[in-house]
């Protein structure tokens, strides 16, 4: 069997998706892996786990992965390469595991944006355990933000949501915040009656305090029933996405274009109206003409079509590859239910 054009990965804190195909778009073989926290992107221990999806992929297509390269092409689009020096360091480990011919690494938040628009620039917002933000101007120029969380200034994601939920239930139980349906809600999401119970199983640690991250769906369904303390917390991050998305349209100057602004994440599956109302309006004090887009396929779509640019793969390869992968389900078993 020839060899493969391209792999494209995306890779997130959640989970790991890995495709070969053909330099034509054909999609060989697929796979997912779950992925580790969010603070773990970028360490070697990722890296390992990305490995991992390359060879299920690889098995799916029927090519076998100890005849590396697997492929002429990787196109990596990862959590964790925040830095041009975590780009150098990414790229150097997959250089020494010889996956492909030559490499390409670029933070994941690129996948969303190639995978939410059909132009090769705009900006992109991600919100799923953490939260980040990049853009590309028409003339190629790009910017992104650091996100380290806060070290970098940075608030929004399932895990800052969460958080939030248990401050302000703890607050509501003991007086020191407002009344708010969250004092319920957030201790019976682990079994609980009281925040205070809660507090004290995270503080000797028998619950992880990162499962805070799961409270996101609960803050956005007690907000959508009028909760105020929830909404103000929905309402502080769809604001923190309109000044991601502000200062990375300012910086490369297209406030007076019609960018798309292309949303991926978690956070955006709530569905949620007002939330996304606000973040609309808010973008549309920034640029008038942007349009809001929520990502509807998986960010692997994005990384294949990244790869096909750089090979210089016709419109129809990357129509046909966007279709294949947006059509296939990208579940814990492969596109064969091999791996």
């Amino acid at each position: 069997m020839k060899r493969p054009a391209l792999l494209a990965v995306d890779a997130g804190g959640s989970k790991i998706d890995a495709v070969l195909l053909r330099r034509d778009g054909s999609v060989l073989g697929v796979a997912r892996r779950r992925g580790l926290d969010h603070d773990g992107t970028g360490t070697e221990g990722f890296l390992e786990r990305i490995a991992d999806a390359v060879v299920a992929a690889c098995r799916d297509a029927g090519v076998e992965p100890d005849h590396q390269p697997v492929a002429e092409l990787g196109m990596y689009c990862v959590a964790g390469a925040d830095l041009p020096a975590d780009d150098r360091r990414i790229a150097r480990w997959f250089r020494r595991r010889a996956l492909t011919e030559s490499d390409v690494v670029r933070n994941d938040t690129f996948a969303v944006l190639r995978a939410g628009t059909e132009r090769t620039w705009g900006v992109a917002v991600v919100c799923g355990y953490g939260t980040n933000c990049s853009a590309i101007a028409p003339n190629g120029r790009t910017f992104r933000f650091p996100a380290f969380g806060e070290i970098s200034g940075d608030w929004g994601g399932g895990h800052d949501i969460g958080n939030a939920a248990l401050w302000h239930s703890v607050r509501a139980e003991d007086g020191r915040g407002e009344a708010t349906e969250l004092r319920t809600l957030v201790p019976r999401h682990f079994g609980f009656t009281r925040p205070r119970q809660l507090t004290e199983a995270m503080y000797f640690d028998r619950i992880a305090e990162r499962r805070v991250v799961e409270l996101t769906p609960i803050v956005f369904r007690a907000a959508a029933k009028g909760d105020a303390v929830a909404r103000s917390i929905v309402d502080r991050q769809a604001d923190e996405i309109v000044r991601m998305a502000g200062v990375a349209m300012r910086r490369l100057h297209m406030t007076r274009l019609d960018v798309d602004v292309v949303l991926g994440g978690g956070i955006f599956s709530s569905k949620d109206e007002d939330f996304l109302g606000r973040i609309g309006s808010g973008l549309d004090a920034v640029a008038r003409q942007a349009r809001v887009r929520v990502l509807e396929v998986p960010p692997v779509v994005g990384a294949a079509l990244l790869g096909l640019d750089t090979i210089g793969a016709r419109p129809a390869a990357q129509r046909r590859a966007r279709t294949a992968l947006a059509e296939m389900r990208l579940a814990g078993r492969s596109r064969r239910g091999r791996g």
